[in-house]
C-alpha cells in the first residue's frame, strides 16, 4: 500500500534514470536509496516525496546521493527559451539568469543570445 502511494516518486526515478535505484517495502515503511545525476534531480524527488507525503512523512526513508557535485543541473537549450526562462525554471528567479551567463562564458559573450541544442551549465547558488 505505501509502494502505491509513493509510485509517482518510483515513475520520477526511472524517468530521471536514477542510477543504483533500490526500493524497499518494511513494514509499513517505504525505504527508496539511488544516485541522481545532479542536485536538481534531486531536489526533484525531493519535491514529490513531500507532494505526496507532506513536509515530514514518516512512511519512507529515501538516501538520495548526487553523483555530480561540481553544479546544480546541466541543461540543453530548446528553442525559445531565454537564460531567464531557464533561470525561472531551475531557481525559481527569472532575474538569477546572469549566475547561467557567468558559469558559461566559455561558450556565451552575450546573456542575450542562446542557441538551441547549447550544452549549459546551472551552477550552485
Amino acid at each position: 500500500m505505501v509502494k502505491a502511494k509513493y509510485q509517482s516518486v518510483l515513475d520520477l526515478g526511472e524517468k530521471l534514470k536514477i542510477q543504483k535505484g533500490d526500493v524497499q517495502v518494511n513494514g509499513n515503511r517505504l525505504e527508496i536509496k539511488g544516485v541522481a545525476n545532479n542536485q536538481y534531480q534531486k531536489d526533484l524527488l525531493w519535491d514529490e516525496i513531500k507532494r505526496v507525503g507532506g513536509e515530514n512523512p514518516d512512511d519512507i526513508t529515501a538516501d538520495i546521493k548526487v553523483a555530480d557535485t561540481s553544479v546544480y543541473a546541466r541543461h540543453t537549450v530548446e528553442k525559445g527559451e531565454s537564460l531567464s526562462k531557464i533561470s525561472k525554471h531551475y531557481y525559481g528567479d527569472p532575474m538569477k539568469y546572469n549566475a547561467i551567463f557567468e558559469a558559461n562564458r566559455d561558450q556565451l559573450d552575450n546573456p542575450d543570445m542562446i542557441h538551441p541544442g547549447q550544452q549549459l551549465v546551472i551552477p550552485k547558488l
